[in-house]
């Protein structure tokens, strides 16, 4: 029996995946000037085509699927509460570049977003947490960590970003009819 909702075809399924109206806002900055070391908040900063945010120790190989790392907002409360903490957890010791509010990371996987006026990044794939969320958040906080670890994303172009800046979904490519 199909429910009427949901229909028989996936072509409903696929429909509702591409259905993303809402506009994010990027809360946060950061970059680590030297491996290991805490980030530095940032209120504004150069994106790198195809490379790394200026500033950033991390040099991805052209192509690269991990060339800034992204982070659901929300998530920073669930994090802390899973912790037994009151408040939610500081940004950088999450070890993301950007914090995102208002839009669902996870649903954008495989889709572009556009920051600001300029930059457009391709969210490339899921960011597992690792061990150092242990020694940053303290016993307890790899397992917090799991599946809030955010997405990894390819700088398609450059430009300037800014906290503030509205973080919006870009219509999928359809390729064109041949």
């Amino acid at each position: 029996m199909a429910f009427p909702f949901f229909g028989d075809d996936k072509s409903t399924i696929a429909r509702l995946l591409a259905t993303l109206p809402q506009t994010g806002r990027l809360e946060w900055i950061g970059i680590r000037p030297v491996r290991r070391e805490p980030l530095v908040s940032l209120p504004e900063v150069e994106v790198l085509t195809d490379a790394h945010l200026r500033g950033d120790h991390a040099r991805p190989k052209p192509g690269g699927k991990r060339q800034v790392t992204l982070l659901q907002h929300e998530h920073l409360a669930a994090v802390g509460g899973f912790l037994g903490l009151d408040a939610p957890i500081e940004p950088g010791r999450i070890r993301r570049n950007l914090v995102v509010s208002g839009l669902n990371l996870l649903a954008l996987k495989n889709r572009q977003i556009q920051l600001g006026d300029e930059v457009i990044l391709e969210i490339t794939g899921e960011c597992h947490p690792c061990s150092r969320m242990e020694e940053e958040l303290g016993p307890g906080g790899y397992n917090a960590m799991r599946g809030h670890g955010g997405l990894t994303a390819h700088i398609v172009r450059g430009g300037q970003i800014r906290v503030g800046d509205a973080v919006r979904v870009l219509e999928p490519i359809t390729p064109a009819a041949t």
